[in-house]
């Protein structure tokens, strides 16, 4: 599974990152996980699965979803709780779930 987190610059996700990737080890998930900025993403898309935008970004999600469309990426706003706390365990439970659907 191929996670990508989007925020305006890439910078305040980073952390996020490094708890979903530490949670995904410890689960057994097979995950990659990394974060950009909403500029770079057209970059990545012909290779992930699942795009979590920043809820301080929620704005540019009508964007995000139509530029990965054509790539059935499945794509969704990080919990607003989880992404507050830093909870890379939930948040990665929440890209699982929206995989599944």
């Amino acid at each position: 599974m191929n996670i990508m987190l989007v925020c305006s610059a890439g910078m305040s996700t980073s952390m996020l990152v490094q708890k979903m990737r530490k949670a995904a080890e410890e689960k057994g998930v097979n995950a990659t996980i990394n974060a950009t900025s909403e500029s770079d993403l057209g970059n990545h898309l012909d290779k992930l699965d699942v795009i979590l935008i920043g809820p301080q970004v929620r704005y540019l999600s009508s964007k995000i979803v139509e530029k990965s469309a054509p790539y059935n990426i499945k794509v969704d706003i990080i919990n607003q709780m989880y992404y507050g706390m830093m909870n890379g365990e939930k948040v990665l439970e929440q890209a699982q779930e929206l995989l599944q659907k």
